[in-house]
């Protein structure tokens, strides 16, 4: 079943109205037809299951035919703080975190980044990303499309790390011993949100960890015997997250 996004403006009496892109989207690329079933998703949170019932040249006409109630959204509100890393490694990490149910992406300036990226280009990446994160949105059915930040810098994604989440998961590969790890995530409380803090491709440098260690927020934990790159790092982390709490 296909998934599109709309404004709440735009469910009115049991119906819902789509336009822009997804009209094309709609009516030449999936070459939908009157009947066919598909999820909307807005921004209040809600979602209905509804059918096609009119496909005109600016618009989509949809009827409602019931709520979705369960819901694919994750109890754990979960910010992703993601080390710049180069193009498509970034891509793929915004693409595989939305899949895997994260809240919020913020890309972090750290010391050994190797992507390094000015005002103008930083915004730029930032709505390539922002439009990755909707394509994901819609292939795996979310009730909302995580927002992608602004690139920020490392004391500022601390700062912010520590504001939006009571417990702030920093992977690090010069830590052992996954039971300490699962110690963590089993100790996070029911619907708390997290913050995920990941390493670029030089990884974190020694004053990032220091200052992470000294937060009362921050528990510094291994993935593993393994290294991973900073691509994968975040996805096993979010994937133990799912398996330890989601229902």
């Amino acid at each position: 079943m296909y998934q599109f996004f709309t404004e709440n403006e735009q469910i009115c009496d049991g119906r819902i109205r789509i336009t822009g892109s997804d009209v094309n989207h709609i009516k030449n690329v999936l070459r939908m037809r009157p009947g066919e079933q598909v999820r909307i998703s807005c921004p209040s949170g809600s979602s209905f299951f509804c059918h096609v019932e009119e496909i005109q040249t600016d618009c989509v006409s949809l009827a409602i035919d019931r709520p979705d109630d369960c819901g694919t959204e994750f109890a754990h509100r979960v910010f992703l703080f993601q080390g710049l890393a180069k193009g498509d490694k970034m891509e793929l990490v915004i693409q595989k975190a939305v899949e895997l149910g994260v809240y919020a992406l913020i890309p972090v300036a750290m010391k050994n980044c190797v992507v390094q990226l000015d005002e103008k280009k930083a915004r730029e990446r930032t709505k390539r990303w922002q439009a990755i994160a909707e394509s994901a949105a819609k292939q795996s059915g979310r009730s909302l499309i995580p927002e992608v930040h602004v690139p920020v810098s490392w004391r500022e994604a601390l700062a912010l790390a520590e504001e939006l989440a009571e417990l702030v998961l920093v992977p690090y590969e010069n830590e052992r011993g996954l039971t300490h790890t699962r110690e963590v995530i089993g100790g996070i409380a029911e619907g708390a949100p997290v913050a995920v803090m990941i390493g670029p491709e030089g990884g974190f440098a020694p004053e990032e960890i220091k200052s992470v260690r000294e937060s009362a927020h921050c528990r510094v934990i291994s993935l593993g015997r393994r290294i991973l790159r900073t691509e994968t790092a975040g996805p096993a982390t979010l994937a133990m997250l799912v398996y330890a709490l989601d229902d």
